[in-house]
């Protein structure tokens, strides 16, 4: 019967967990782009109001 290889099970499941974290770091910094993108439109937007003559 054949031994189990243990150390190559480890790192397979190693593997999937710092694939798991790296796609969660991505989605965050997918998220973070948007919100800043969409607060820096809002700011320029603001600026544009204040900009017009009275």
């Amino acid at each position: 019967m054949a031994k189990p290889n243990y150390s190559f099970e480890k790192r397979k499941k190693e593997l999937e967990r710092q694939k798991k974290k790296d796609e969660k770091k991505a989605r965050k910094g997918e998220a973070n782009s948007e919100d800043t993108e969409q607060e820096e439109g809002t700011e320029e937007t603001e600026a544009d109001d204040t900009d017009l003559p009275v």
